[in-house]
């Protein structure tokens, strides 16, 4: 993410430092305040008084100079000396108490750093093959692209108040490095007959009940994407289960509907979004001609690989368990701009790389690491993990210190440790996955992992085998066992993917049955997670924050209308009449919903009539609203036989400032729902009322 402005609002700086001080001093109560400064990608931890900032890194791109900004952070304002790596690509920066929180965010975008949107219900960070731009095997360099739809969709109100969370992945060629199986959107540029264009997959996902995503679209051309993207976005918003937060991922919705449907529903979206779009697009795509495609394993490198630009090589460094130290962050910022070099990415195996180093530079660049405690990777240490109990709300098993006895051997197997369900690790993408598990055994709970199989997220991969649950004191016997297990049996070389697939569907469970039998004597061996010195017990923190704060119906459809006004808009410009009706009509459902969940009336009907008239009884001190809309409802009528320009224009205007109105209604019931950013900009209020 270079340093740029377009990622960066100062005013909701200012917006959210206020909120910070009135949440301290007692005038925000605890839920609005939530919903806030998950807009803003903090974090509560399990630890009271401190959170966690999480900073987008869109493709995991991030300049030397911005690693000295996040080694000044933590050195000034966290309580750990330590950045993480997430499997996402982004950074994350612990422990910072809540009312240092905005001076961080603010020194953050002195150097073009966000945090906005990094978690709640939107568009999370977009995810891409960590070596675009420099890989010999890539079709095109992704990274402008993701750039470009990062920009578009930050702060965008069709993703302000979506079901749940939506996360994107990019790659540059059919490898598939950014592991598009478990993504709500996925992007893969593609040659075929001669052509270049991209395969879209959509609706997979990790964590409870895991799914590969579909194909969408198998071919399309560049000057589809966007409308194809915003489509699958338009269809969560949507159609995703609002009610069930649980089943609230696009991936359920597919399960729902059956891919036939789904497809279906899909192409009605698309249909809106190429005919609003059909004059915008996003950057073109420089198309290449791969000077080599075999460049060794897919995804991000485990060792120095030379770059498709002669002479340059990319140097991967390993972190364990993805972390960096102020000191490491500092050396490796001044190791780079010693030698005029900007560019380092993160990687969604929680490592980093050091891009443009020249041949002759390697060594030194090699001895510079070491002296900061680092090198690049080494066989076997292949281990990613969530921050589980050490500071995440939702975590049940330390799955950090796990990971000390843990190895991928000397098939450099990739090994994922989740502390729950979740799979923020993605164990079940990992050769072997682990997730954190309680179990109660004798009357005692007992720390426990999940064990998964043979997982890729990329080309050609799939979800992993759900295996045994073994006690954690137990797992890494269990990964041990595994290991060998492979080694013995496999044929030729054989991947661990195909060994997996290859084995019967009682083979795990035959090989460590042993491992899950508990004996009453066996407990008190088994009460201690790892690290731990008190029995195993799952702490009541009221929740996690992954998810975001509780649904608000009356923001997300004001969220919607917001979309649905600049459809209009490009609509009536294009001159098309009847979609631009539409919106009208769609604008003022939205609206009338919104105004009678605001009262909690469940009612919710479908016409517009019998909104208006829910409205009466809903607000019997404020009668504009329902006259208004019955206003609509006869002036559309009108416009639908005999479209007139000028009327349209006056009922697109009167409708804008029905919309103001009725955000004052709403905020009247409720006076600190957050509506502002979702209104037209009006001047005719004063005439209205």
């Amino acid at each position: 993410m270079a340093h740029n402005d377009k990622w960066i609002d100062g005013e909701e700086l200012v917006q959210y430092h206020e909120a910070v001080k009135g949440y301290l001093q007692g005038d925000l109560d605890e839920d609005r305040f939530q919903a806030i400064r998950l807009q803003q990608g903090v974090y509560g931890q399990r630890q009271e008084g401190v959170h966690m900032v999480r900073v987008k890194l869109p493709g995991g791109y991030v300049s030397a100079e911005q690693l000295g900004v996040v080694a000044s952070l933590l050195a000034d304002y966290s309580q750990d000396d330590i950045a993480s790596v997430t499997t996402r690509q982004d950074l994350q920066l612990h422990s910072i108490p809540l009312a240092d929180t905005p001076q961080v965010l603010e020194e953050m975008a002195a150097q073009g750093l966000t945090s906005r949107e990094a978690c709640g219900n939107t568009v999370r960070n977009i995810t891409a093959c960590p070596l675009a731009g420099v890989c010999p095997a890539e079709h095109t360099d992704v990274q402008p692209i993701v750039d470009a739809v990062a920009a578009r969709f930050l702060r965008h109100p069709l993703t302000q108040h979506l079901p749940r969370k939506f996360k994107m992945s990019f790659s540059g060629c059919e490898s598939d490095c950014a592991q598009g199986l478990f993504h709500d959107l996925a992007v893969v540029a593609t040659r075929r007959d001669g052509g270049f264009g991209y395969k879209v997959l959509a609706a997979g996902g990790l964590g409870h009940k895991p799914r590969p995503a579909i194909v969408l679209e198998e071919f399309i051309q560049e000057q589809e994407l966007l409308p194809v993207i915003e489509a699958v976005l338009a269809l969560h918003h949507r159609y995703s289960d609002r009610k069930r937060r649980a089943r609230a991922r696009l991936k359920f919705l597919l399960d729902k509907l059956g891919e036939e449907e789904f497809v279906q529903r899909y192409q009605t979206e698309l249909q809106r979004t190429r005919a609003a779009y059909a004059d915008e697009s996003l950057p073109p795509a420089q198309w290449l001609n791969a000077r080599d495609a075999s460049v060794g394993a897919a995804g991000a490198p485990r060792e120095v690989l030379e770059q498709k630009q002669a002479n340059l090589y990319v140097f991967p460094v390993s972190l364990p368990l993805g972390d960096l130290s102020v000191p490491q962050l500092r050396g490796i910022a001044a190791l780079l701009l010693q030698r005029g070099l900007h560019d380092v990415r993160v990687t969604q195996d929680q490592n980093l790389m050091l891009l443009n180093i020249p041949a002759a530079e390697l060594e030194a660049v090699r001895n510079e690491l070491a002296a900061l405690g680092l090198d690049s990777p080494c066989v076997g240490d292949d281990v990613v993990a969530c921050p589980g109990t050490w500071t995440c709300r939702l975590g049940i098993t330390a799955s950090r210190l796990v990971c000390d006895e843990l190895s991928g051997g000397v098939d450099d197997l990739r090994i994922r440790v989740s502390g729950c369900h979740n799979g923020c690790a993605q164990p079940y993408v990992g050769d072997i996955g682990l997730h954190g598990e309680g179990r109660r055994k004798h009357g005692k709970l007992i720390p426990h992992y999940r064990m998964h199989f043979g997982g890729d997220g990329r080309a050609g991969g799939a979800i992993a085998v759900r295996g045994p649950e073994v006690p954690a004191s137990r797992a890494p016997e269990a990964v041990r066992r595994v290991k060998q297990a492979f080694q013995e049996v496999r044929q030729g070389n054989e991947s661990f993917l195909n060994w997996t697939q290859r084995q019967s569907a009682d083979y795990f469970q035959d090989l460590l049955g042993d491992l899950q039998e508990i004996k009453e004597a066996d407990i008190p061996n088994l009460l201690k997670d790892f690290g731990e010195t008190q029995d195993f017990r799952v702490l009541a923190l009221g929740g996690g924050e992954c998810m975001g704060a509780v649904q608000e119906t009356v923001s997300a459809n004001f969220s919607e209308a917001a979309h649905e006004r600049e459809y209009r808009r490009v609509f009536q410009l294009a001159k098309k009449y009847e979609q631009a009706l539409d919106c009208v009509e769609a604008i003022a459902r939205l609206i009338g919903h919104s105004l009678l969940d605001a009262v909690n009336d469940p009612s919710q009907p479908e016409a517009l009539d019998a909104i208006a008239e829910g409205l009466v009884q809903a607000y019997p001190d404020k009668a504009y609203l329902s006259e208004s809309l019955k206003g609509f409802i006869h002036d559309l009528a009108g416009l639908q036989e005999d479209f007139d320009e000028t009327a349209f224009q006056r009922l697109a205007e009167m409708q804008d400032v029905w919309v103001v109105l009725a955000a004052d209604a709403c905020r009247d019931v409720d006076s600190q729902l957050e509506l502002q950013a979702f209104l037209p900009d009006v001047d005719l209020l004063a005439k209205a009322v």
